[in-house]
């Protein structure tokens, strides 16, 4: 047999394909007209898929393209997780099709993460308010009949100079407990103590007037501190409220701030000789990388408070260890990642990984104000 009569068969990774539940069956591609070998057309790109199913396929593929849960997401996770830094160098080397992409990779984790810190953040909030659980209880406080009937028979029985120094302790003690009851009534804004020009603000007489900002934005301003005692007491009164509006702008900040740390990595690693979109991925892989290791925080803590509410001792103290494995590796496994990212020396990783970490703690800080900020404002 000469070699023109044997026909080369390649035989593709049925991962790295489509399925042939998937495919039309066509000869040619149905968008340029190109003959096709296989299930992509090699000219445009376009694959050789069958659009004209039954609905409920066609939701179950869209959602295995999404996620990836049967192929390339369940890949993914264990070099996200226990590989520092291999996402990226394979992404880099060309072996992209295996993993899900990092844009996709980095949105489905950040949604899970803050829905998830949402909910349970709010399910607290709802659990504080809703007291100890004990409210039905008899309990005999300063204010009741009975307690101050059997206080004034016990002060009776006493000496008369011991009686004198009981009730002015006991005087002093009733005013420290109001203090502090008033003290922690909850968060309390007043625009007495706003101060602008070294005298206390007010909206006719002194208000905020910066020449450099549009008249706008100073009627905004003053808006917001008329309107700011107000916004506290709905705050003391629903603190749900604030915790909505943070969850609904810190997602978007987050994602804006991607850009302005891999600006960061560019600089740090100015003569590294990468593209800013090498940086831009990196960051995007250690990030869906935090954001799954909180996750995996929150959902071990809430493990761990439902052992410990059931009396499992053995449990909870594994939950703790968890927890602790998991906040040291993080850290850990940044390090890691620039290391085997840009391959550098130790001495100038570790150093370069407390210059970046500084830069990116000023970061956060500066993010998490303006969280705060607009979150107050937008309520």
């Amino acid at each position: 047999m000469t070699n023109e009569n044997i026909a080369l068969v390649t035989v593709g990774d049925p991962a790295l394909t489509l399925a042939d539940r998937k495919l039309a069956g066509s000869a040619d591609c149905l968008n340029c007209g190109t003959g096709l070998n296989g299930p992509f057309c090699y000219y445009c790109g376009q694959p050789d898929r069958n659009l004209l199913r039954f609905f409920p396929a066609l939701v179950r593929d869209l959602l295995e393209d999404f996620l990836d849960l049967d192929s390339r997401f369940m890949r993914t996770m264990k070099p996200l997780l226990f590989k520092p830094g291999r996402l990226t160098r394979d992404y880099m080397t060309g072996r992209r099709f295996r993993y899900t992409p990092p844009m996709r990779l980095y949105i489905f984790a950040s949604i899970l993460f803050f829905l998830l810190a949402a909910l349970l953040s709010g399910n607290a909030i709802d659990t504080n308010k809703g007291g100890t659980g004990h409210e039905d209880v008899a309990q005999v406080g300063p204010g009741d009949e009975t307690h101050q009937q059997l206080l004034e028979e016990s002060l009776t029985e006493l000496p008369p100079d011991l009686r004198e120094k009981v009730q002015s302790g006991l005087a002093e003690h009733e005013s420290v407990s109001a203090n502090a009851a008033d003290e922690n009534d909850g968060f309390k804004l007043d625009t007495d103590g706003f101060q602008f020009n070294d005298e206390p603000w007010d909206r006719d007489t002194n208000p905020v007037d910066i020449r450099w900002l549009p008249d706008w934005i100073n009627k905004r301003i003053n808006d917001e501190i008329e309107g700011s005692p107000r916004k506290a007491e709905q705050i003391n009164e629903n603190p749900n409220l604030i915790v909505e509006q943070v969850f609904d702008i810190l997602p978007a900040t987050m994602f804006i701030l991607l850009p302005v740390v891999a600006l960061i990595l560019k600089c740090w690693y100015l003569f590294a000789k990468r593209y800013y979109v090498e940086h831009l991925i990196f960051s995007l892989h250690n990030h869906s990388f935090l954001f799954v290791s909180l996750i995996l925080l929150l959902l071990t803590n809430l493990v761990g408070d439902l052992f410990n509410q059931s009396g499992y001792t053995i449990a909870t103290t594994g939950t703790e260890w968890l927890t602790i494995a998991i906040s040291v590796w993080i850290p850990v496994y940044f390090l890691i990642s620039l290391r085997v990212v840009y391959q550098q020396g130790w001495f100038m990783t570790v150093a370069k990984f407390s210059l970046i970490g500084i830069s990116y703690l000023i970061l956060l800080i500066a993010a998490t104000t303006f969280v705060a900020l607009a979150s107050f404002v937008l309520l």
